[in-house]
C-alpha cells in the first residue's frame, strides 16, 4: 500500500509539473553605439518550467533581401517579424557588444501566462509571424506591450492610456539620437506636428526603456506590482543612455542673430564674400526641403506630415544657387532672383507666426530662432538691383 500510494504521489507531481504554466519575462536591451542600435530593445521571454528552457519572443526582425526593401523603408511600409529563439542565442549579440539586459519576471495567473505563451507560440508561426512597420506606433516594443495587454485583459492599458510624464515622440527621438549628430538632425529636422503631442504612458511605450519603467509601476489583476522581481542578465558596458535635458531656443536665437547682423552689416561691402557663405547654406536648406517635401507628400510616414520646417529649409532655395554663382563671377542675378529671396523671407516669418498659434504645435523654435534671422538678412543684402556699385 505505502508503495502504491509513492507510485500514485510521484506520478501527480509529474502531472502537476507537466502542466505548470510558463513563467514570462520581459527582457530590455540598453541602447548600443550603432544608429539602429539606440532606442534599445526588448523582447518576451517565456521559460518552461518542465524542460527549463527559455525562449525569446523577439518582434526586432527584418529581411533586407525582400524585394524593393530600400523604397519600402524610404515610403515607411517596411514589414518586421516575430522570431522565437532560445533565450541565450538571443542575448549573444548582446553580450558581444557590451549592451546590458535587464530581465523583468512578471507576476501573471497560470491562466494569462499560458494564455500569452501560446498566442507567442502561434503568432511565431512563419504565416502569422509579419507585421507592418511604424517607428513609433508599431515597434517592436509596442508589439511587447500589446501582447502583455492582451493577456492581462486590457488590464495595462487601462493604467497606462491617462497618464502622461508630458514627453513627446520628437522629445524621446532626439534624446536617444543625439549621440549621434545626423540621426539626431535628421528626427527633429523631419519631424512635423504629429510628433509634439504628449504622450501617455502607454504611447511612451515605444521606448522599450520606458515600458520597463512602467511595469515597474503597474499592478496584476490581484493588485500586486505586475514585476515579480528583476534580474540583470548583462552588465552594461556601451556609452549610457543620455539624459532628459530641456531644449533651449534662445542659444539659437543669438546664433542666427549674430550670423545675420555679420550678414547684413558686411553683405553689401563684400557680396562675393557672402555669396560664398549663402551657395551653401541654400544648398542644403534646398536639399533638405526636398526631401521634407518627399516625406509630406509620396509617402506613409505620418510623423513627417504637414511639417512647417518646409517654411525654412525651403526647397526654392535650390533656385538661388545660380544666383549666388552669379555674384560670385561679379554678376548681378536676374530680376526674378531678388522675389525668390522676398518669397523665402515671408516664408520664414510664416514659420514664426504658425509658432503661435494654437492649432497643432510644432516644436521648432530652435529652427525658426536660427535660420529666420538669417533668411531675412540674405534678403536684405542680395535683393537691390545693384550689388557692386561700391566696388570698382
Amino acid at each position: 500500500m505505502p508503495i502504491r500510494l509513492l507510485c500514485l504521489t510521484l506520478l501527480w507531481l509529474c502531472a502537476s509539473v507537466a502542466s505548470a504554466a510558463p513563467r514570462i519575462g520581459v527582457a530590455t536591451m540598453a541602447p548600443g553605439e550603432i544608429f539602429f542600435e539606440r532606442f534599445g530593445h526588448n523582447a518576451i521571454v517565456v521559460a518552461d518550467p518542465a524542460s527549463g528552457q527559455a525562449t525569446s519572443y523577439n518582434f526586432g526582425f527584418f529581411d533586407p533581401e525582400e524585394p524593393d526593401f530600400v523604397g519600402r523603408f524610404a515610403q515607411g511600409r517596411m514589414m518586421y517579424y516575430l522570431i522565437a529563439l532560445p533565450l541565450e542565442q538571443d542575448l549573444a549579440h548582446y553580450r558581444d557588444t557590451g549592451r546590458g539586459v535587464t530581465l523583468q519576471w512578471l507576476d501573471l495567473t497560470p491562466q494569462q501566462a499560458q494564455s500569452l505563451a501560446d498566442a507567442l507560440a502561434e503568432r511565431a508561426k512563419p504565416e502569422n509571424a509579419r507585421y507592418r512597420y511604424d517607428y513609433f506606433t508599431d515597434n517592436c516594443s509596442t508589439q511587447v506591450r500589446d501582447a502583455l495587454d492582451a493577456a492581462l485583459g486590457g488590464a495595462l492599458r487601462s493604467q497606462l492610456a491617462g497618464r502622461s510624464r508630458g514627453n513627446t515622440f520628437r522629445s524621446e527621438a532626439v534624446r536617444l539620437a543625439s549621440p549621434a549628430l545626423w540621426m539626431w538632425l535628421g528626427f527633429d529636422i523631419g519631424l512635423g506636428p504629429y510628433a509634439d503631442h504628449p504622450m501617455s504612458r502607454w504611447e511612451e511605450a515605444y521606448v522599450p526603456m520606458r515600458l520597463a519603467d512602467s511595469l515597474a509601476e503597474a499592478r496584476n489583476s490581484a493588485g500586486r506590482s505586475l514585476v515579480q522581481s528583476q534580474v540583470e542578465l548583462l552588465p552594461h558596458r556601451a556609452a549610457p543612455e543620455p539624459p532628459e535635458a530641456p531644449r533651449r531656443w534662445l542659444p539659437w536665437l543669438v546664433a542666427g542673430a549674430l550670423v545675420a547682423v555679420a550678414v547684413a552689416a558686411l553683405g553689401r561691402r563684400y557680396p562675393r564674400a557672402i555669396a560664398a557663405l549663402a551657395l551653401p547654406l541654400w544648398l542644403l536648406c534646398g536639399i533638405a526641403g526636398v526631401l521634407l517635401a518627399y516625406l509630406w507628400g509620396f509617402t506613409e510616414h505620418q510623423a513627417a506630415w504637414a511639417n512647417r520646417n518646409l517654411l525654412l529649409f525651403n526647397p526654392l532655395c535650390l533656385l538661388l544657387v545660380p544666383g549666388a554663382i552669379a555674384v560670385l563671377r561679379r554678376r548681378t542675378p536676374p530680376r526674378w532672383n531678388r522675389w525668390l529671396l522676398g518669397l523665402i523671407a515671408t516664408a520664414a516669418m510664416a514659420a514664426w507666426i504658425l509658432h503661435w498659434l494654437p492649432f497643432r504645435p510644432q516644436y521648432n523654435q530652435a529652427w525658426v530662432a536660427l535660420l529666420l534671422p538669417i533668411h531675412l538678412a540674405l534678403a536684405y543684402v542680395f535683393m537691390p538691383r545693384r550689388l557692386f556699385h561700391r566696388e570698382g
